[in-house]
């Protein structure tokens, strides 16, 4: 399954921007751009997180933000802004980034208040 929105305006939700986000079962894709065109790649099971935001304007006209929090290098937030179908979006990538981390067999873990001069250096010698 695939699915391929375009960025929309916030009133009446038409598409007019050059910005697509194509989101598959192995990796996220944001392209945008005239001219000068960027890609921007994420695999799947870098997604550790998902959020839907929608306010009431987005609400009235179908739309919704989706921000998926990566371990990726290049953007820890990934946002896809006024698009359609923002919930069954959500949804697919929240399965799909589990399924791949288990199919890789990815262990995120996570450092909880530890901090370098917590460490007390010992000498093994």
């Amino acid at each position: 399954m695939e699915f391929k929105e375009r960025k929309r305006i916030l009133f009446f939700g038409l598409p007019l921007s050059f910005t697509v986000y194509t989101v598959k079962e192995d990796v996220i894709t944001i392209d945008k751009g005239f001219f000068n065109k960027l890609e921007n790649d994420c695999f799947m099971y870098k997604v550790q997180d998902v959020t839907l935001k929608r306010t009431l304007i987005e609400r009235i006209f179908g739309l919704g933000t989706v921000i998926c929090y990566t371990s990726d290098v290049t953007s820890k937030e990934l946002v896809m802004k006024h698009i359609k179908n923002s919930s069954q979006i959500k949804q697919f990538i929240l399965q799909n980034s589990e399924e791949q981390r288990l199919k890789r067999k990815v262990l995120n873990t996570m450092n909880i208040g530890v901090d370098d001069s917590d460490i007390e250096s010992e000498d093994f010698t």
